[in-house]
């Protein structure tokens, strides 16, 4: 299969899991409804930062994890969402777990967020894997938020065969932030010749240096144009990659 129906649900968390599973899940049947065949949500999805990580962190056998599960299983829908697991050192992972029939992957976030202030690494240990998943014969990278400043992840990440790259998120607001957005979404498209799916938290107000949202979901083409965006408010992405693209482009310019 070269084609896939997508989706990324543009939502904003809170502090309580149990009620940001309820809207994971109410967003994952509307996206479902509207097609898509894999829904990516933000990171936090769990809960926002902010919260009190540590305490709200949980395994990925744990009851948020098994929430999503059950809603993947029973739609019939591959689902990837940002959460915290407990790591071994009393800090927390920053993961992303992708579950649905037939696949089951987790990455931890590789890059943290100590910069504008915030110090990510204080509370979040980092992960050292690359990941990628196959599903319906296409091979599907994962990234999270900050790793977009990072080019050569995403380069690795192509060059381990990825032809779509989904990347939940919780990008703080700020100065010139929105523009650094746009230009890294598409730029790390371009670095990885792959599609690329960023799903932000939708648009909250900074609160202190903890990065929040700013909305602005898109799909990106592997040529690094903007194939589709959403505005800042809570939404739903819906858009059809085709990665029989991916070949013709990797092949014309072959810089991996």
């Amino acid at each position: 299969m070269t084609v896939l129906r997508v989706a990324a649900a543009q939502l904003t968390t809170g502090p309580d899991p149990i009620a940001n599973l309820a809207t994971a899940t109410a967003a994952i049947r509307d996206a479902v409804a509207g097609g898509a065949e894999l829904v990516v949500l933000p990171e936090g999805t769990l809960a926002c930062f902010g919260t009190d990580l540590r305490t709200v962190a949980e395994p990925l056998d744990g009851p948020f994890a098994t929430g999503l599960r059950k809603v993947a299983a029973d739609l019939g829908v591959v689902v990837a969402a940002g959460l915290f697991e407990p790591s071994d050192d009393g800090r927390v992972h920053n993961t992303v777990l992708v579950t649905g029939p037939g696949v089951e992957a987790s990455y931890r976030k590789i890059h943290l967020y100590d910069a504008f202030g915030s110090r990510e690494s204080d509370t979040v240990a980092p992960g050292n894997e690359l990941v990628a998943f196959e599903y319906r014969g296409i091979t599907v990278g994962l990234a999270t938020c900050y790793d977009l400043r990072f080019a050569e992840q995403f380069t690795a990440l192509g060059r381990l065969g990825a032809e779509l790259i989904v990347v939940p998120a919780s990008w703080g607001a700020g100065p010139g932030k929105e523009e650094q957005w746009d230009l890294l979404t598409r730029a790390r498209a371009a670095d990885a010749q792959a599609w690329l799916l960023a799903c932000d938290q939708a648009y909250v107000p900074p609160i202190g240096t903890d990065p929040l949202g700013i909305g602005r979901s898109s799909l990106t083409t592997p040529l690094g144009q903007t194939h589709t965006r959403l505005g800042a408010v809570p939404d739903i992405l819906h858009a059809t990659v085709d990665t029989s693209t991916v070949a013709p482009v990797r092949a014309r310019v072959p810089i991996l």
